[in-house]
């Protein structure tokens, strides 16, 4: 079974608790998750926080439920797969704001994953399609942001 694990950052013209606010808001979710058609608490949950579960589907359809492990406003908040696509053996995320000196954010997306064979044999080209597809959320998030 392989591991995998990359991390992406991305500095934003907001602070810290603005851009923690904003990409914890499932009402908006949408609106800069370029990756995602669906996500939605679940279980009656009508915010974020620790224990929480959301259900995310791809634009390719494939659909992932997560609960939040971690939810420290306005720095951290992290999730792990409850369920999820056969790919993945195990999934999970962090993502971190901090206020730059300057009146900024810098916000970094990690995750780290395991695969399930057969797909331990593409896992090169399945971190770099997710690489990618997170560096695009990020520059979503950036521009929805700074917008707003």
């Amino acid at each position: 079974m392989a591991a995998f694990h990359f991390s992406e950052k991305i500095i934003i013209n907001k602070s810290a608790e603005t851009v923690f606010d904003y990409s914890q808001d499932y009402n908006k979710r949408l609106e800069w998750d370029t990756f995602l058609k669906k996500a939605e608490l679940v279980n009656g949950a009508t915010e974020v926080d620790k224990g929480v579960k959301a259900w995310c589907v791809s634009k390719n359809g494939i659909g992932m439920e997560t609960r939040y492990v971690t939810y420290s406003r306005p720095w951290t908040t992290a999730i792990k797969m409850t369920k999820g696509p056969y790919m993945f053996k195990t999934f999970a995320g962090s993502w971190t704001f901090r206020n730059t000196e300057d009146g900024k954010s810098k916000v970094t997306f990690f995750y780290n994953y395991r695969l399930r064979f057969p797909f331990t044999i593409i896992g090169p080209f399945i971190k770099n399609n997710l690489r990618s597809n997170v560096r695009e959320r990020l520059r979503g998030l950036k521009k929805c942001v700074e917008a707003a």
